[in-house]
């Protein structure tokens, strides 16, 4: 419950900062997590493989 209450408030903090920035300031910043998850999605896909 605690985790779902700290995301809810994270969300909230990202929604109310991409409201008072320029926009691209948000593509930029979205594209930035994007790549960021993108990268952390292979790595883990490459750690979990079966016989590594």
């Amino acid at each position: 419950m605690l985790f779902i209450v700290a995301a809810f408030l994270l969300l909230g903090l990202l929604v109310g900062t991409a409201a008072h920035i320029p926009l691209p300031a948000t593509f930029a910043a979205a594209a930035a997590i994007g790549a960021w998850l993108l990268v952390f999605a292979v790595r883990e896909r490459k750690h979990h493989r079966p016989g590594s």
